[in-house]
């Protein structure tokens, strides 16, 4: 079977903010419920959503400028309580993160999916950057962004940040990650730290010395006395942006099913202005 794990919050936030939506109170509702319908429609049958119940983590007690929920338009804020119960009653499985993140739960996720002998693939549907660290390189785990339509395995990785998937939280502490709220290290740009993670791997094994590098990279020396300077916020960027995998999500690859509408998923759609997808959720049961 071949599993895929939705990144609920972001696609929430891609509709609501979405040139066509109309409708800023429903509208981002209705795009992730159509977007869920397309995905099964195209063949998916076992699928796993997860949700930022709320937006602050167990990171905002990690790093004081971490991302909160401060500035969510009241609209889009309003909606992430009923997306979860709509796709809830549309018989999807779904993970509303509180004390984690929704990028915790995919990663969880992957990894019961993956240890399971009849899963063929996991797909973890998103471009969110973080998660490209749960790629696995025999291409049991990949990142999908459907959006684009791009599959990213391991070589996809590579090619993308310049770094093994295993180094990505090394990368995203370095570089930094603005839309999270992680500073990184000034100096260390996507150029660089790929160059030097490339040959080091991790943060823990780069020399100190830039005099100790066996590579050339372009100022060496600064971005070593950076490093050694700031040597305790790397790894604590590092440990921010490392996914963890205790998130609470589903016990096994078969809990994801997708079994069909539930009672008051019509009223819910009704409400929404949803008819359509009501029925037409109704027609993709029957045909399952």
């Amino acid at each position: 079977m071949q599993i895929h794990l939705i990144d609920g919050t972001y696609e929430l936030f891609r509709f609501h903010y979405a040139r066509y939506n109309r409708d800023p109170r429903y509208g981002a509702q209705r795009g992730v419920l159509k977007t869920l319908l397309d995905l099964l429609e195209g063949g998916a049958t076992h699928v796993g959503v997860a949700t930022d119940h709320v937006i602050e983590s167990f990171r905002n007690g990690m790093l004081s400028n971490y991302k909160t929920g401060e500035g969510i338009e009241p609209e889009l804020r309003a909606q992430f309580e009923e997306t979860e119960e709509l796709l809830r009653l549309a018989g999807f499985t779904v993970w509303p993160q509180m004390g984690h993140e929704a990028d915790d739960a995919l990663a969880s996720a992957a990894v019961v999916a993956a240890t399971d002998a009849k899963v063929k693939q996991v797909l973890i549907c998103t471009p969110d950057k973080d998660l490209a660290q749960c790629v696995t390189l025999d291409g049991r785990v990949v990142q999908y962004d459907r959006r684009r339509e791009i599959v990213y395995d391991y070589q996809g990785v590579i090619g993308k940040f310049g770094v093994r998937p295993e180094s990505i939280p090394d990368y995203l502490g370095l570089v930094g990650d603005t839309a999270d709220g992680i500073p990184g290290l000034a100096g260390w740009g996507a150029k660089s730290t790929s160059e030097v993670l490339w040959r080091y791997g991790h943060i823990t094994d780069i020399p100190l010395d830039a005099d100790d590098w066996d590579i050339q990279v372009r100022g060496a020396a600064r971005l070593a006395r950076t490093l050694r300077e700031r040597y305790e916020d790397a790894l604590l960027f590092k440990r921010v942006a490392t996914v963890a995998l205790d998130a609470p999500v589903a016990a096994s690859a078969d809990d994801l099913k997708w079994q069909g509408p539930l009672d008051g998923f019509n009223q819910h759609c009704a409400a929404i202005d949803a008819e359509h997808l009501a029925t037409r959720a109704f027609d993709l049961a029957n045909k399952s």
